[in-house]
């Protein structure tokens, strides 16, 4: 299903200082399409890790629900598009228990070009796992092959994290980095995953304790000396009037055989902005971007930059994302992390906002008095509407400037999920 949706909504805002000031300009037409519609937790559901893509421009997700070979607890998917429409293929089934169940976040494609990602769910201990899927031998003639997975850490044994919510990060010598949310001190950790023969042995670079932040969902990045950035939704300064703690984003640094925190910013809700739900973006100067999922100076979460200054980080709010006049969320601003295009502009989603308050594709334009925003694509209502809402995570880009993502809710009307459907994965083209 294609349908073609010209936005009329574009604000442009200096940084924020006293005030915002917008004007309004017109947004170019964008053609929205769906390329695959989830059914119900019998087929598959929920894809709420987004959408990754090779070289080859295939795109891979996961569904937190879904079967495949008889298997209920998720599954791994490719989208492939071989000039006659996309092709929807489940590559890799979870089978729950040891095997691991409910992959929430996306997939990484390794050095090695196998996926890597993990689960929240199953393992030895029942709170994760992480794994590698690859394509199958080449004797399988099959082209609905299962891929062969690998479980490389099974998490929540004594002094390890729990719940690997957030997707995995690869560093320059191949090791794999990424959060969880339970940890040895109780509210979160990083971890670090170093390949040794043909096992992985697992380090907890950090665990937090509640100052220095908690629960950190999103991405990891790292920068060229090893130094990690990440955000924390919760924790850091205890005065936040909206949640008493309102998130962090941190640095861990190296030293030898230990690791030092930095907290390089506590955020203080209202139009500072609260709880980031994603990760951390570097932009094409050295300066990282990151969004708050609420709060902000009108309501819709926050995007802000950390600059390089003095051996430090100076932060801003770089833009406040339009709010919403009703919201099924507590958090409706962006959970997905966002994306940068060669010419410095920014890509990224809302949960909610949108003319019908159930999400939005953005984009953020760089210019001499600030960003511009361009409100890409409202997504419509859940009932009556088959192109989805509620991206969760962010967008990905190909190199023709079209844009793919998942929403976890809308498609068909019927199933098993909540209402409005059970969610799609798309393709908006400019």
């Amino acid at each position: 299903m294609t349908c073609t949706r010209a936005v009329f909504r574009s604000t442009q805002a200096a940084l924020v200082a006293a005030a915002l000031l917008f004007f309004s300009t017109a947004a170019q037409a964008q053609t929205y399409t769906v390329l695959h519609t989830f059914y119900d937790e019998s087929d598959s559901a929920l894809p709420y890790g987004g959408l990754t893509i090779d070289r080859a421009g295939n795109l891979y997700g996961t569904a937190f629900w879904g079967c495949g070979n008889g298997n209920c607890s998720g599954l791994v998917y490719r989208l492939s598009n071989r000039g006659h429409g996309w092709t929807f293929t489940p590559i890799y089934s979870f089978r729950g228990g040891d095997d691991g169940a409910g992959p929430f976040a996306g997939v990484t494609i390794g050095p090695d070009n196998a996926l890597y990602g993990t689960t929240v769910n199953g393992g030895t201990y029942n709170y994760g796992t992480a794994y590698r899927i690859a394509p199958p031998a080449s004797s399988c003639r099959n082209v609905d092959c299962e891929w062969t997975k690998t479980t490389l850490w099974n998490f929540g044994a004594p002094n390890d994290g729990a719940y690997p919510y957030g997707p995995v990060t690869f560093d320059a010598a191949g090791n794999l980095y990424g959060t969880t949310v339970g940890g040895p001190s109780g509210p979160g950790a990083v971890y670090r995953l170093t390949k040794s023969g043909n096992s992985w042995v697992e380090t907890i670079v950090w665990g937090f304790t509640g100052p220095d932040g908690a629960d950190p969902y999103g991405n990891l990045v790292l920068d060229v000396a090893g130094n990690i950035y990440g955000t924390a939704f919760e924790g850091g300064y205890s005065g936040c009037p909206h949640y008493n703690t309102c998130g962090t984003v941190f640095e861990l640094s190296p030293h030898g055989g230990y690791w030092t925190e930095t907290t390089l910013h506590s955020f203080l809700g209202g139009a500072d902005g609260d709880q980031p739900y994603a990760g951390l973006t570097w932009d094409n100067s050295g300066n990282l971007f990151g969004v708050t999922s609420s709060d902000g100076p009108i309501g819709g979460g926050t995007v802000f930059e950390l600059t390089p200054a003095n051996g430090g980080w100076s932060y801003s709010v770089a833009y406040g994302l339009p709010g919403v006049t009703m919201s099924d969320f507590a958090n409706p601003g962006p959970r997905g992390t966002l994306i940068v295009d060669p010419a410095g502009n920014f890509y990224g989603t809302t949960i909610e906002n949108g003319s019908e308050n159930l999400g939005t594709v953005f984009m953020l334009t760089p210019g001499s008095s600030g960003f511009t925003y361009t409100d890409l694509y409202d997504f419509c209502t859940q009932y009556g509407c088959p192109d989805g809402s509620w991206p969760w995570a962010g967008v990905v880009r190909d190199s023709s400037g079209n844009l793919y993502g998942s929403g976890i809710a809308g498609g068909y009307e019927q199933g098993n999920c909540r209402v409005g459907g059970c969610g799609v994965a798309f393709e908006l083209t400019p």
